[in-house]
């Protein structure tokens, strides 16, 4: 389920839940990649065995950041916004990693549209992003990122 829009029509889609995207699967070759890519080796996300043996979690997990990091491909999923010349991620107000992501869990992204501002020569958007993992009991993010779209 996803929203495709103009530029004028999304301000009237303030307050609307936008879609949700495919599942994204966190695999250890993922974890890898994303620590080899931040410098981030801590144990309990790359050294399996380790992980098994000593985590609380029962095994390696997903970096926090890397979970967010999945939000902008699952976003494009939700949102298309069909007259948008070029559209870029502005920030975020608030993030937080209620649950943590075991490799091998599935997520997606649920987005709500919560506010519309005009930008010299765009729009600015604020979502309400919740990214679950496949039967967990708690959202594994929840982020408010900020987009601007130019058209």
């Amino acid at each position: 389920m996803s929203t495709t829009t103009t530029m004028a029509e999304l301000p009237a889609l303030k307050g609307t839940e936008l879609g949700t995207s495919e599942w994204v699967e966190v695999t250890q070759d993922r974890v890898n990649l994303f620590a080899d890519a931040t410098g981030d080796h801590q144990w309990i996300h790359v050294d399996v065995d380790r992980a098994k043996a000593e985590s609380p979690f029962g095994g390696p997990i997903g970096h926090g950041y890397l979970t967010l990091s999945l939000l902008i491909p699952m976003w494009s999923e939700v949102l298309a916004v069909s007259d948008a010349t070029m559209a870029v991620n502005y920030g975020l107000n608030k993030v937080r990693f209620p649950s943590p992501v075991p490799v091998g869990s599935k997520l997606r992204l649920t987005a709500t549209l919560t506010d519309v501002e005009e930008v010299a020569g765009g729009l600015q958007v604020t979502v309400a992003a919740v990214i679950e993992a496949d039967g967990a009991a708690k959202p594994v993010c929840i982020a408010e990122p900020v987009f601007r779209f130019y058209g």
